[in-house]
């Protein structure tokens, strides 16, 4: 409903497609809809199913929302608002377990629940962090939870290749969302940490989500075929491995 999976799911319904967009709050949900609708989507091309991907049934209803409103399931994009923040050592096991059931369990069961409705092919991204490349301080869960995420997409890119499924991660870096600019509060001071943060970034600057959502519907497109199990950087030029 808000930050790069807004601005993906804006992206790819300019482009035509149709859309089932799930969030955890529906009065959230609603609005994202409302301003898809005002970007000039068509209202009649957004189904919204609220909830939270940690419950197990919610993988079955959204994907059923799409096969009963629109016949087929062309693309899924799996992405989960980042977990509490702190570091191991004051992150609580309670903290880590529902980290888990959400980000790891919840987008590994919407992904294989997607793939086994996609009759006729399709294509599955997971929207995870450069924290699977390299850690950042403070955000323990996400450093070590998304790298596992990473290997599922590889995997799954393997498993359902044959069925012309394909499968990739995204590694978004700094973008201008409320997720990163909290982290940036999080220092005490919210102007110096972006700066130091833009003067890491080759580019100079925090992306524009609407330069991730421009990317995503690429990948989940037609005109990414032969893309598959592969993790994709988006961040600017900050991550110095290859």
């Amino acid at each position: 409903s808000s930050g790069l999976g807004f601005a993906s799911a804006k992206a790819i319904g300019l482009e035509g497609g149709a859309l089932v967009i799930n969030a955890r709050e529906s009065a959230g949900l609603q609005a994202a809809r409302e301003r898809l609708i005002a970007a000039g989507i068509a209202a009649e091309s957004i189904i919204a199913v609220p909830g939270s991907i940690a419950q197990p049934e919610l993988a079955a209803e959204v994907v059923e929302a799409a096969l009963a409103e629109f016949g087929r399931l062309d693309a899924a994009l799996i992405s989960v608002g980042g977990p509490a923040a702190g570091t191991d050592a004051s992150i609580s096991d309670d903290q880590w377990r529902e980290a888990f059931d959400t980000v790891f369990l919840g987008m590994r069961r919407v992904a294989r629940t997607s793939a086994l409705a996609m009759s006729a092919g399709g294509s599955i991204a997971f929207v995870l962090s450069s924290t699977v490349r390299s850690p950042l301080s403070g955000i323990a869960t996400s450093n070590g939870l998304r790298p596992g995420l990473a290997m599922i997409a590889k995997e799954m890119a393997n498993e359902f290749g044959s069925h012309n499924i394909r499968v990739n991660s995204l590694l978004p870096g700094r973008f201008d969302t409320e997720r990163v600019r909290a982290l940036d509060a999080q220092t005490g001071d919210a102007a110096n940490s972006r700066r130091n943060a833009e003067s890491s970034i080759p580019l100079g600057r925090y992306g524009e989500p609407d330069e991730f959502g421009t990317f995503v519907a690429f990948v989940l497109s037609a005109k990414a075929s032969y893309l598959t199990g592969t993790a994709i950087s988006l961040d600017g030029g900050s991550n110095q491995s290859l």
